[in-house]
């Protein structure tokens, strides 16, 4: 089977070879093709990956290069995790946003609506190419803002694109822990849109077990979500939310920490990029999860949430599900066809989702409370402008994007951060 690895460069592409290695499953990858437009960074992740295969028998082929045409004939998935304008892009978003007093994170508010408007372009030219080459391939959405751009993919590619995030598993995993209970053995209740979802229960033999949670303080806050928005705050929503969401509850305390994650990143990857080795890359890697969402924290990260979740291993499950038909049932960014009835049926929702050789589908959920139902709708219609201004590149429709965001909180704002982010980004010039 042929896997191509769009943004075959990135950090965390030895995260999906280390997941190929250990893999034994028949019908298993044997042809791992790294396509980016940056060599040197290809030439540095196969470094990593040649050090992590020596002396793995039937380790996969990897190939690379800088051809899209070429890296896509004849691929069976298609792994999309690009990142336009870089870390170095990231910084500057994060930057803008600070210098207007609003939140710059890279996929929530304003960073993450920058960061959009110049992925779009790119995600939809490579949905074409992949519609045009590989009309066979399922395309596995890794890039940010996922559910965005899995819907932009989704209008040129239908069904056989689907989007993966590890953190509505990671939170899954995190609360099965704190239950004593296994995750394999339980079904999470789950719903919302990429990075903005809440887990409502984990029903185990019929029951929910949510609710015994929810009522213990210690067992609640001995793990990151818990500590993170507080035993008081989880038990007024009945719910545990996606971490994310600590942006939308907690605003004014994350614009006032005043972190610059991308800048960090930008930085401690250098290092790895200018001497990269498997020791180089895995000390980065420690450290780069050690730090996540830090902005967040008073204190260092728990070790037990360093296993977030396996966004690798999340989309493995994914592709032998559809490879072998082998039926399950994953958290995916998938179209909503019926199940929220508060989005219309092309919407890209995150939900619980049946997988097998035909594709992924979401699942029936109970209707999201008033609460939820009013930020995922306002979310959704900021994805709806971008998709706008990215299809005809007027600048209306970009500031309105930002202006419709829950943490934008002025037109004035918007117009001011849209003149920043272009004077910053020449991918934004298509914007008039």
């Amino acid at each position: 089977m042929r896997l191509v690895i769009l943004g075959g460069g990135g950090f965390r592409v030895p995260l999906v070879h280390r997941a190929l290695l250990a893999d034994r499953t028949p019908g298993r990858v044997t042809e791992l093709v790294l396509h980016d437009v940056d060599r040197a960074r290809l030439d540095a992740v196969g470094t990593v990956l040649a050090e992590r295969a020596e002396g793995v028998p039937d380790a996969p082929t990897v190939t690379a290069t800088t051809d899209l045409d070429e890296a896509l004939r004849g691929a069976d998935f298609v792994f999309s995790a690009i990142r336009v304008g870089g870390l170095a892009g990231r910084a500057a978003d994060e930057g803008v946003a600070r210098a207007e007093g609003v939140l710059g994170q890279e996929t929530v508010g304003a960073g993450g609506i920058a960061y959009a408007l110049r992925t779009v372009p790119v995600a939809v030219d490579i949905a074409r190419r992949v519609a045009a080459l590989a009309p066979e391939a399922w395309v596995i959405n890794f890039t940010n803002p996922a559910g965005v751009v899995t819907e932009a993919m989704s209008r040129h590619l239908g069904e056989r694109v689907i989007g993966i995030c590890d953190s509505p598993v990671g939170l899954a995993r995190r609360t099965a822990r704190a239950l004593d209970v296994d995750l394999d053995a339980a079904r999470p209740d789950y719903v919302g849109l990429n990075h903005l979802g809440w887990l409502r229960g984990l029903h185990v033999d019929g029951e929910d077990l949510l609710p015994r949670l929810l009522a213990d303080t210690g067992r609640l806050e001995s793990f990151e979500e818990g500590r993170l928005f507080g035993a008081d705050w989880l038990r007024t929503l009945g719910a545990i939310p996606n971490e994310y969401l600590h942006y939308y509850y907690f605003t004014r305390e994350a614009v006032a920490s005043g972190a610059s994650r991308g800048a960090f990143l930008l930085e401690q990857q250098r290092k790895f990029y200018d001497d990269p080795s498997f020791a180089s890359w895995d000390r980065t890697r420690l450290e780069r999860e050690a730090t996540y969402m830090a902005e967040t924290r008073e204190d260092e990260r728990d070790s037990g949430d360093l296993d977030g979740g396996g966004y690798e291993q999340v989309a493995l499950a994914l592709v032998h599900a559809i490879a072998n038909d082998r039926r399950t049932t994953l958290i995916l960014n998938v179209p909503n066809g019926s199940t929220l009835s508060v989005l219309d049926e092309r919407a890209i929702v995150e939900v619980p989702s049946a997988v097998d050789a035909t594709g992924a589908r979401p699942l029936a959920v109970s209707p999201l409370d008033d609460h939820a139902a009013a930020l995922v709708t306002s979310v959704k219609a900021v994805d709806r402008a971008i998709l706008d201004a990215a299809a005809g590149g007027a600048r209306a429709d970009a500031i309105k994007a930002f202006a419709l965001h829950p943490l934008v909180d002025s037109v004035g704002v918007a117009r001011r951060l849209l003149d920043g982010y272009r004077a910053h980004h020449p991918e934004l010039a298509y914007l008039s």
